[in-house]
C-alpha cells in the first residue's frame, strides 16, 4: 500500500453552461504511485513523481 506523501488539495470551481448556470465542479489530483530507491511506495502528484524519477535517474549515473 502506498503512503500519500503530498500536501496538495483538489481545486474547486464552477462549470458554466451557455445559459450561465453554475454547477459545482472539482478537479482531482493526478496521483501516481512511485517506488523510491529504498523500496518505499508513495503516492504523489504527477509533477512530483516526474521530479522523483528524474532524481533517481541522476543518482544511477
Amino acid at each position: 500500500m502506498a503512503i500519500k506523501a503530498t500536501s496538495k488539495k483538489p481545486l474547486f470551481g464552477n462549470r458554466r453552461s451557455h445559459a450561465l448556470n453554475a454547477t459545482k465542479h472539482t478537479q482531482k489530483l493526478n496521483l501516481q504511485n512511485v517506488t523510491l530507491s529504498d523500496g518505499t511506495k508513495i503516492k504523489v502528484t504527477a509533477r512530483e513523481a516526474k521530479k522523483y524519477r528524474k532524481d533517481m535517474q541522476e543518482n544511477e549515473e
